[in-house]
């Protein structure tokens, strides 16, 4: 299974003919690796509703007619907009398709829609290709975090750690000690001056600290597990 990171906190999971899309911000994003309109998804599952998550969900969904998983008041809003495949699962709830499926679980932070809808935030957790996948969005740091893994052991987390709007690296350092996962990818920094951070420092904390190993990726970079 390939991870491909697109820049601030945007992935492309790849196993087969499956693309899962994650919090798709690519127009308008300066550390944007590719636009929106080199990708076919054949999936696309968001954390929550601020733009710089659901980015272009809209326009991929109707392109390409790829199956949307968002919380429910996210996915009312882009039933709204005219996204036909969409499901709406809360926090705890689990999709399932035929070679992917994605947990929403609790993140800390807020969430507002493009068009003014308040809902929760969440996390997500996908397995895939016989992996396991956690996207921590925009979450702040705490306890619950250590809970993921002993459902399904965390084979890679995708760790915010710009500070601002999420958690900064101190603190991600903490949360990669509480996810245990084998791999950590850091994300949302340095796309923008207030997240901006030293993320070598992070890798080499977290190094020291735990048995978990970093990989940081530059925007179009890939990781294979």
């Amino acid at each position: 299974m390939d991870i491909r990171f697109l820049g601030h906190a945007c992935f492309e999971l790849t196993d087969g003919d499956t693309r899962v899309l994650m919090d798709p911000f690519l127009t308008g994003n300066p550390s944007a690796a590719a636009e929106a309109s080199e990708f076919e998804p054949t999936h696309i599952f968001l954390t929550h509703g601020h733009g710089d998550h659901y980015g272009d969900t809209v326009e991929l969904a109707k392109r390409t007619g790829a199956q949307v998983v968002a919380l429910t008041e996210v996915a009312n809003d882009l039933a709204g907009e005219g996204v036909e495949n969409v499901s709406d699962p809360n926090l705890g709830g689990t999709i399932e398709f035929d070679d992917v499926w994605v947990r929403m679980v609790p993140a800390l932070h807020t969430s507002t829609t493009p068009n003014g809808t308040a809902s929760m935030p969440a996390d997500l957790v996908v397995g895939l290709g016989g992996k396991v996948v956690y996207h921590l969005g925009d979450t702040a740091l705490f306890s619950d975090l250590s809970l993921v893994g002993k459902r399904d052991p965390v084979d890679v987390a995708l760790m915010p750690i710009g500070g601002h709007y999420t958690m900064d690296r101190h603190d991600a350092v903490i949360a990669a000690e509480l996810v245990g996962a084998a791999t950590v990818i850091p994300c949302h920094y340095d796309t923008f001056p207030p997240v901006e951070t030293d993320v070598q420092a992070f890798k080499a904390e977290v190094e020291s600290r735990t048995s978990s190993k970093v990989e940081v990726l530059a925007p179009g970079e890939t990781f294979s597990t």
